[in-house]
């Protein structure tokens, strides 16, 4: 798993991707190709400081699908990532990895997460556990 800080990425309560971040993009998406067969998962995650906005994103909920949304668009268009192999997700405010009640901690809750997942049956193998039979 990566997880990538917002503030590399995005402006504050946006979800477009810096031109900045295409570098490391790129390194992600090396990696990600090189193990063509693993799913790619996307993950969104804010602090709890509301948006509350009329327009996109309206809130934490919106913000965080959209920023992963954007992101896995990326790396399919621009770096050729086969997009059957991603998947895009939000987990609001949700999912914190420390404390919403300090500065440090809320910027550390602000993040997108990559996971690179074997499928099952590639999994089964690794663990060298036979697949059940129907």
């Amino acid at each position: 798993m990566n997880s990538l800080s917002d503030k590399m990425l995005y402006k504050t309560g946006d979800y477009n991707v810096l031109p900045q971040a295409q570098e490391v993009l790129g390194k992600v998406a090396k990696v990600i190709n090189d193990y063509d067969t693993y799913s790619v998962l996307i993950e969104g995650n804010t602090d709890n400081v509301p948006l509350n906005s009329s327009s996109l994103p309206k809130d934490n909920w919106d913000l965080s699908a959209l920023r992963a949304t954007s992101m896995a668009k990326i790396l399919q268009t621009q770096f050729g990532v086969n997009p059957n192999r991603i998947t895009a997700g939000g987990r609001s405010e949700y999912n914190p990895k420390t404390t919403n009640a300090s500065v440090s901690g809320r910027a550390e809750n602000r993040r997108t997460e990559i996971i690179i997942m074997p499928k099952l049956d590639e999994f089964m193998k690794l663990m060298d556990i036979a697949p059940v039979k129907n």
